[in-house]
């Protein structure tokens, strides 16, 4: 395979090629719009559960604070 891409890229100066295989290895190592996606929304999904975990136990000490049955 890389024998008929040469050859393709015969004509093309030494330069030319470097920025070419520079630019098909950036695409490679680069994190797409999808792994972005993904990430931010892990994020999102750790910051709610970790919302609603304080959320409900503060809601349940308030419940347990104005318990009428107390007195």
């Amino acid at each position: 395979m890389m024998a008929v891409l040469r050859k393709q890229d015969y004509k093309k100066t030494r330069p030319m090629l470097r920025a070419t295989r520079l630019k098909a290895e950036a695409k490679k190592t680069a994190l797409g719009v999808k792994e972005v996606a993904l990430v931010l929304a892990a994020i999102l999904v750790f910051l709610l559960a970790f919302y609603a975990f304080f959320y409900l136990n503060i809601s349940n000490e308030v419940d347990l604070d104005l318990d009428p049955d107390e007195n």
